[in-house]
């Protein structure tokens, strides 16, 4: 039996060892998922998805959402003293969020009306029994298809059996039965951070977080790639080492590089000065592989180095505590990023992200408690397509 332990208690001890872990990783019910009257979410810029019509398709986060979903962490046995800390920033977050497209926060029954209250009446609470806020790992990852959105059950169990979660293991299963999606199977084990794609068939992964035994053991690259083309839709993947054994995700990608258009990724960056360790030669084998990486319709890949703030002015503490932009949420009218405390490195971010995204605003949120717990905002957020 594996000993449950929490994902900020784990970044701590290995924090600890030395490892420094600065580059981690008004609503309507769901029941219109494939309706009509959603907007069109066209893939920006450039050209149509590979596949055709009608085709299955694993969407870019920038498309339209119908909405986003979060979740509400419930247990102090997680959090201890710090959870009214993280429940401000998650009912923050939501309500940054809420502010410019619906948002969905799936809460404990009893904790259902606390949730509400803290986060207002702009967002739907509903009581659906969860464990934590990590959202982009636990709910299903939604693709199109045959102009519905199904979604890909992959099967989570602790980021790999290092924690027990009864209730989160079992919410991509209770969203998808609620609401009367689709489920898609999968005999892969993976997370929503796991995956980054441009929506036009291009997959980033991390090989540590998905080729690894204690997901799917026994299954090769090979057969882990065929899988995913076969469930997600995708016809090129792109493969990083990532690191494993060194934070609870094995390394999950949106803590590493990220799409903010088809053919351009933004990678995260050490500080200048800091120790090399081994987040940063991870950044550096990815460097390595994207520049001479194409993308599924055969165009070279453009990156762009975000650096991370000095780690003497961030307003964060703790061991476990994740600086990396990285883990930003692209919203359909915003792009909401973390705001760290270095005035001049949380400005470059955010103009960075207004190159990419002039149409959207840029809002930076202070999440230091969901950091803390060594995860972001793209951890704390789930999206769901809107099809037009």
């Amino acid at each position: 039996m594996t000993t449950a332990v929490s994902r900020r208690t784990l970044m701590r001890s290995l924090a600890g060892a030395g490892v420094l872990a600065l580059g981690l990783t008004a609503c309507n019910d769901l029941d219109d998922l494939d309706a009509g009257d959603a907007a069109s979410a066209s893939p920006q810029p450039g050209g149509t998805a590979p596949g055709g019509a009608g085709a299955r398709r694993f969407g870019a986060e920038w498309e339209k959402h119908l909405r986003t979903v979060m979740s509400w962490p419930a247990s102090e046995n997680v959090w201890g003293d710090q959870l009214p800390d993280v429940r401000r920033d998650v009912a923050g977050l939501a309500q940054a969020i809420a502010a410019r497209e619906p948002v969905v926060l799936m809460a404990r029954p009893e904790q259902k009306d606390a949730a509400q209250k803290a986060c207002g009446s702009a967002v739907e609470v509903v009581p659906i029994a969860v464990d934590d806020l990590w959202a982009r790992d636990t709910l299903p990852v939604f693709v199109e298809e045959g102009g519905k959105v199904k979604g890909v059950d992959f099967n989570f169990n602790g980021w790999g059996g290092k924690q027990q979660r009864g209730n989160d293991s079992k919410v991509a299963r209770t969203v998808l039965a609620k609401y009367g999606v689709e489920r898609v199977e999968t005999r892969l084990v993976a997370e929503g951070g796991s995956f980054e794609t441009d929506g036009q068939g291009t997959l980033l992964v991390t090989e540590s977080s998905v080729v690894n035994d204690n997901r799917n053991p026994g299954m090769s690259r090979d057969q882990v790639e065929a899988e995913l083309k076969k469930v997600l839709g995708v016809t090129k993947v792109i493969w990083l080492a990532g690191v494993k054994g060194k934070d609870i995700t094995d390394a999950h990608v949106d803590c590493l590089t990220r799409f903010v258009a088809p053919g351009v990724v933004l990678l995260d960056q050490a500080f200048p000065g800091s120790p090399a360790d081994v987040w940063s030669r991870s950044a550096d084998q990815a460097r390595g592989v994207l520049k001479d990486a194409v993308d599924a319709t055969g165009k070279k890949l453009q990156v762009v180095e975000l650096q991370q703030p000095d780690p003497d002015k961030i307003t964060g503490r703790g061991d476990a505590f994740v600086s990396s932009y990285m883990n930003f949420y692209i919203g359909s009218k915003g792009v909401y990023l973390p705001k760290f405390g270095d005035a001049r490195a949380d400005d470059r971010a955010q103009q960075i992200l207004k190159q990419y995204f002039p149409g959207r605003e840029i809002v930076p949120v202070k999440i230091d408690a969901i950091a803390a717990g060594g995860g972001g905002i793209h951890c704390a957020t789930h999206d769901i397509p809107a099809l037009g």
